[in-house]
């Protein structure tokens, strides 16, 4: 298959939520030289972007979503070692820049999130990923212990959401606060939202991200990616 076909074929895996042939199918695209990162954007991405899309709307069902979900996971796997390999290479021997990640307390959703840790890592950002249900001073911990220029975290449940807050406020209150760029995302999370809790942006989804965080990267460390 060219290109485009081994896209196609990749969204459709997803949409059927066939997790084995969508690590088949990214293992193939990558036989076929297509670039990681485009194969993670125009296969998997912009596929779980329509099935949002489609639950939203109320076309597809909550088990329906969960498999695409792991599809996504099952191709995820098979582009992270390319993608790593490739942030690798970027960042030479300068210290990259560290963003620490998570799921807010609360909120068990991970997939947006591990997408744009991808996305980080094939850029060169040291990526601390703490997971789901993360608590304000696990973030407060990871950026103190990790010295990290970034945070990302994530909610897909508007009543996860103050959690968000809470973090920011938290550190805030560990004098954290200003030495790192904070980026939120998920679902239900508006530019409003996050200008609302001291937030430094947000985007609608994983290329949306890494361009925020490149941006807010920039502005904290001139020309770093």
């Amino acid at each position: 298959m060219d290109g485009a076909a081994l896209y196609g074929a990749i969204r459709a895996a997803v949409v059927e939520g066939d997790a084995e042939r969508a690590g088949a199918l990214a293992g193939e695209a990558l036989r076929a030289g297509l670039d990681p990162l485009e194969i993670l954007d125009r296969g998997f991405t912009s596929s779980l972007r329509h099935v949002g899309s489609c639950w939203e709307k109320g076309e597809l069902y909550l088990p329906e979503m969960m498999l695409a979900a792991e599809a996504v996971k099952a191709g995820l796997a098979v582009l992270k070692p390319r993608l790593s390999a490739a942030g690798a290479s970027k960042a030479g021997g300068a210290a990259p820049l560290v963003c620490v990640m998570g799921t807010v307390a609360g909120d068990i959703h991970d997939i947006g999130k591990n997408i744009v840790g991808t996305l980080l890592e094939a850029i060169g950002v040291r990526v601390v990923d703490l997971g789901t249900d993360v608590e304000a001073s696990r973030f407060v911990g990871a950026v103190r212990e990790h010295g990290a220029n970034l945070v990302g975290m994530s909610a897909l449940l508007t009543s996860t959401m103050p959690a968000m807050r809470q973090v920011v406020e938290a550190l805030e209150a560990a004098g954290l606060r200003r030495g790192v760029r904070i980026a939120v995302g998920g679902a239900p999370v508006t530019k409003a939202f996050a200008q609302e809790i001291g937030a430094d942006g947000t985007a609608a989804d994983g290329m949306g991200a890494l361009r925020l965080f490149q941006s807010l990267a920039a502005k904290e460390v001139p020309g770093a990616v």
